[in-house]
């Protein structure tokens, strides 16, 4: 993840999982480090002559693999952050020396740890730095089930009780250590949306901090409650709860399952564009956000994601190609996440995945932003008149939600107008906008004759419902999660898992109709049809004609700015208004006993 440069430090920026490390010494001085441990032998073990030769060179192999394996590790973070081909081979050799010395140690314990005096918390050092690798390899690649991996280390260190003895020793930054591991830990988790231990990785921070806090009388307390504060905010960002019949909370799930995008019809002829490239951006004030991953983008990051899969099962080893016998077609579309991008950044960002397009594929720009309004009147309506999203700066944001550009007669600098993504529409580009602004980008252009589609956000919703949106957005919520969202706007706020299910099925039919509507229809704009053909995207499209019909339907939901918009405009008597999807909405609200939230003959009712 990329984080915006110039803004002030964040507690919770301490403890994103990135590549972190202390920096080692230059090469040419690794003797210096293998002498010492020798030194540290014979002192423990008597003169030098009387250390078995063997015992000596594996403490020198031990300590050539350690300290090769910290330089690799270190020089992560000088690959560039952007583009699929330059870091592949350095992490291949990265994992390589990773598993040499992880092997090493496991063999030869017993004379680490009568010669080099190994403790525990160091081979837990080894394991924290694989499951970083493992999650790192997951962001560039976005390869699910490297999540799994990373989360079978990060266990083995918490179930082998590896850094039980830190606190026992009188160093903070051991103790730092195993908070950061901690927070690592919980990221992983919630990805892999493993809440039940979550919470237990949560209480035992809390029970660590305060220890940590006590013991050193630390100036950081304050940094490290609230990243407490701001995981156990995330794990409640969820507006609604699926109980079991004990009452306990049923985990779901929103990545994509074999059977989660509607079907096509036999013989439907749509395009054969697949998505290749995502950029999830979120720049929304006061958001929920843990470890820089706001709640928007936590969830627009599991719609484009498929249900990960056992590694062991894939034998295909972190850092090196693909064999030959193989689907090249990769499962899940690359992503790039930004939490607050300036805009020279984003541009970097979205100039490289540009570049990197494959043929017949699509690049899906997602942004959740603060909206940047125009002041003043301006005699035209181009592409820079209408304001656009917020990109990072050092400025303050003014009236929460919105930022104005004091000088009238400029456009406002730090935001991406529509203009802006012009350059890029020379490719099939998918684009999705949460903005209290997004209708900035209904006034988009087709210059270059490429498929393009811009689904767009409300921009205000009815003061009636009830604020959530520093828990996220009700929009993006639909995109994710469309049954909890309807639940939410239905005033629901718990559901046994036995109706969730029955709703959940239902639901699936109204996207398999949805699709039919959209591929049946006479007067559709072609881009819709030539992005159907790609799972993901036609799942994107079924629930945005879901949402827009669900809130059409509300009886809060009155004005034009509480309804969702795209570019091109869809037919909406074919689609969004379209009287079997309106019968199907209201037997859904049936099934929930919350009909009388929705309007009866709702075409009557405009």
């Amino acid at each position: 993840m990329v984080r915006g440069a110039r803004q002030p430090q964040q507690p919770r920026s301490r403890l994103a999982p990135r590549l972190t490390g202390t920096v080692e010494k230059p090469p040419r001085k690794r003797k210096s480090r293998t002498e010492f441990a020798l030194k540290e032998i014979m002192s423990s073990g008597g003169a030098e002559d009387d250390i078995p030769q063997g015992e000596r060179k594996t403490v020198t192999d031990f300590c050539y693999l350690l300290d090769k394996s910290k330089q690799l590790f270190n020089g992560l973070r000088d690959l560039p952050q952007y583009g699929q081909k330059q870091w592949q081979s350095y992490f291949g050799r990265t994992f390589d020396v990773y598993t040499k010395l992880w092997k090493f140690q496991q063999q030869h314990r017993q004379v680490l740890d009568n010669r080099y005096g190994l403790k525990r918390w160091q081979i837990g050092e080894i394991a924290s730095k694989i499951g970083q690798l493992y999650y790192h390899y997951y962001l560039r690649t976005s390869e699910t089930s490297y999540l799994n991996e990373a989360f079978s280390f990060y266990s083995a260190i918490r179930q082998r009780s590896y850094y039980s003895q830190v606190n026992k020793e009188d160093r903070p930054e051991l103790v730092v250590k195993k908070l950061r591991y901690y927070a690592r830990f919980i990221v992983v988790c919630l990805l892999l949306n493993k809440m039940d231990v979550v919470k237990d990785l949560v209480k035992e921070l809390s029970d660590e901090i305060e220890d940590y806090t006590h013991r050193f009388n630390t100036e950081d307390q304050v940094e490290w409650n609230l990243v407490l504060q701001e995981v156990a905010a995330f794990i409640e960002a969820d507006p609604v709860m699926v109980l079991n019949d004990d009452n306990t909370i049923v985990i779901t799930s929103n990545r994509l399952a074999e059977t989660g995008a509607p079907l096509l019809e036999q013989g439907m002829i749509v395009g054969q564009l697949s998505l290749a490239d995502a950029l999830i951006i979120g720049n929304c004030n006061n958001q929920v956000k843990f470890s820089e991953l706001t709640v928007d983008m936590f969830r627009m990051l599991q719609a484009l994601e498929r249900e990960p899969m056992n590694l062991a099962s894939q034998m295909n080893k972190p850092g090196m190609q693909e064999s030959a016998d193989k689907p090249t077609r990769r499962e899940n579309p690359h992503k790039y996440l930004l939490y607050k991008p300036t805009f020279s950044q984003l541009y970097t960002f979205l100039a490289a995945s540009f570049k990197e397009l494959p043929a017949n594929s699509v690049l899906l720009i997602y942004l959740s932003a603060t909206g940047v309004f125009p002041t003043g009147r301006s005699d035209s309506e181009g592409p820079y008149d209408f304001g656009g999203v917020l990109t990072n700066s050092n400025r303050d944001i003014i009236n929460g939600d919105a930022i104005h550009k004091r000088n009238q007669s400029h456009k406002e600098m730090h935001c991406l107008h529509p203009g802006d993504l012009y350059p890029f529409t020379r490719k099939p580009l998918f684009i999705i906008v949460d903005s209290s602004n997004s209708v900035a980008y209904k006034n988009f252009t087709n210059l270059f004759g490429q498929p393009l589609v811009c689904l767009l956000s409300p921009t205000a919703y009815p003061k009636a419902l009830q604020d959530q949106s520093q828990r996220g957005s009700l929009f993006t919520l639909f995109l994710n999660n469309p049954l909890m969202a309807f639940l939410f706007v239905s005033g629901l706020s718990s559901m046994r898992r036995g109706l969730w299910e029955k709703c959940q099925e239902y639901l699936r039919k109204i996207n398999r109709d949805i699709a039919q509507l959209l591929t049946h229809s006479r007067s559709i704009d072609q881009a819709f049809l030539q992005f159907f053909g790609d799972e993901f995207l036609r799942l994107l499209l079924t629930r945005f004609v879901f949402c827009s019909a669900t809130m059409r339907m509300h009886k809060i939901f009155r004005e034009t700015r509480n309804y969702p918009e795209s570019y091109p405009q869809l037919p909406r008597d074919e689609t969004v208004e379209n009287p079997h999807l309106q019968k199907h909405i209201l037997e859904l609200a049936s099934i929930l006993d919350v009909r009388n939230v929705f309007f009866e003959n709702t075409i009557d009712d405009y």
